[in-house]
């Protein structure tokens, strides 16, 4: 019997791949998405879906609090976390609100596919994070850096290292207008007026490493998950 999985996802590149491997597989039933901010546990539950797959997208926070729900509803329905930075803090986060496990974007379609597939079966799991509370200190993010939210630091990071709007925008998984919005907060909080002297604060102030990883190249700049033609 195919496990039934809803995807929530504010980005519709995301839910299109998804199904894209999905059909292509044949490995999963695909009874449902929704954006973060409209989907509840309880509909969820409805559904009778075996597996959530939630995107951690441009609206994070929103995601860890319907992962507590489905936590907290004692559902049985296995969340796997998704994600273009397996390092990053929401990560740990979204383990200890609840998730079973964490998934790139990077992976291609049918990968991601099986990889949900095997998580749903129990043939995958994530380290265990010991003390919640503890972890979820360890995974807060750092209040030294002039108040920028940890989508911010991680644009700011990409600026620095020389990555334009578009380029963000597909390495990130995020429309260019948003990238813009978060840009036009960095600049208010760091009292700056520019890219220029975004970058400049960036290095004085320590907030990107001295060996950047290079700006995602304009030209291979397309994400592995495309919609399906």
């Amino acid at each position: 019997m195919l496990k039934r999985v809803v995807i929530v996802a504010d980005n519709p590149l995301i839910v299109a791949a998804i199904r894209s491997g999905v059909r292509e597989t044949g490995a999963l039933e695909l009874v449902g998405y929704a954006d973060p901010r409209e989907a509840t546990a309880q509909r969820i539950k409805q559904v009778g879906a075996d597996v959530v797959l939630v995107d951690e997208g441009d609206h994070a926070e929103v995601a860890l609090e319907l992962i507590r729900s489905l936590r907290d509803l004692g559902s049985g329905v296995k969340v796997l976390a998704l994600t273009i930075d397996m390092r990053g803090a929401w990560i740990g986060r979204a383990l200890v609100a609840g998730a079973s496990g964490a998934l790139s974007k990077s992976l291609h379609p049918s990968a991601l596919t099986t990889l949900i597939r095997e998580a749903a079966n129990g043939h995958i799991v994530h380290a265990p994070i010991n003390g919640r509370a503890g972890a979820m200190a360890s995974f807060e993010p750092s209040n030294d850096h002039a108040g920028l939210t940890e989508r911010e630091l991680e644009i700011l990071r990409l600026v620095s290292s020389g990555a334009k709007n578009g380029d963000i925008a597909r390495s990130l998984w995020i429309t260019q207008q948003t990238v813009k919005f978060h840009v036009s907060n960095i600049y208010r909080k760091l009292d700056v007026a520019n890219r220029t002297e975004a970058c400049h604060y960036a290095h004085v102030n320590g907030l990107v490493s001295r060996n950047p990883e290079p700006a995602p190249a304009a030209a291979a700049g397309a994400p592995v998950l495309a919609m399906a033609s």
